[in-house]
């Protein structure tokens, strides 16, 4: 008995720490079943999918903690709000969470979700304040090396690809349409998307690979972090 009780508690440890197939499954027969009768008649089967990918999070949580400074995560809901949406579906076809940085001297956020071929990690500033955009416009009129020295190197892009966001048609307010570095002052966004396969979420190394990510995310943030708490004389804006 003892030993059965030790392979138990072995198992249940390794499915914290993985996302499982049933998992996927079900996200699949939601996207199917995208109605409210279905998810109530199935809801003790989500809340079972659901409690696994929480504590998978809460894996990543921890992992992300031996390197960074994390504030709280946050699991977000499967229901959709649906008030100014043409899609009336009620429930989302993922499990997501973000993962926030603790103090104000550290920007950006992590973000992670699960959906069966369309599960990624995402990076870096969604909705920049509008004091914190044009501060980081400023800078890139001045000089863009120290980004492109960090975006352009051949690690980082190997896992995170190339820099994305919405972005203007031409050139915000204020600022040169014919500026060298237009095409970082136009951004709106500064994100970085990774995407995973099926068989990569599913194995025993996506929790290792999603923090790996992360870890190969910071020296951009620690950029962006020292420009969003300083002015363009390089002097501090924090208390």
């Amino acid at each position: 008995m003892v030993n059965f009780s030790l392979k138990s508690q072995q198992l249940s440890r390794m499915l914290e720490t993985k996302i499982t197939k049933s998992t996927l499954q079900f996200l699949n027969k939601l996207k199917k079943n995208n109605n409210r009768e279905w998810f109530t008649e199935h809801k003790a089967e989500f809340k079972a999918e659901e409690t696994k990918v929480k504590s998978f999070f809460n894996h990543v949580l921890e992992m992300l903690k031996t390197h960074d400074e994390i504030e709280k995560l946050k699991v977000f809901r499967i229901y959709r709000d649906v008030r100014f949406s043409k899609n009336k579906t009620p429930y989302k076809n993922n499990l997501s969470a973000s993962f926030s940085r603790a103090g104000k001297h550290r920007r950006g956020g992590y973000y992670l979700q699960i959906a069966p071929g369309d599960s990624f990690v995402a990076t870096g500033f969604w909705n920049p304040e509008k004091e914190d955009l044009l501060r980081i416009r400023k800078e890139w009129e001045i000089d863009t090396t120290d980004l492109t020295d960090i975006i352009d190197n051949k690690n980082f892009k190997s896992i995170w690809g190339p820099l994305v966001g919405d972005e203007l048609k031409t050139s915000p307010k204020g600022f040169d349409k014919e500026d060298p570095n237009i095409e970082f002052i136009r951004k709106k966004q500064y994100i970085f998307v990774r995407k995973f396969t099926d068989k990569e979420v599913l194995s025993d190394y996506f929790a290792s690979k999603v923090n790996d990510s992360f870890i190969a995310i910071r020296p951009y943030f620690d950029l962006m972090s020292t420009i969003l708490t300083t002015n363009l004389n390089g002097e501090s804006l924090l208390d």
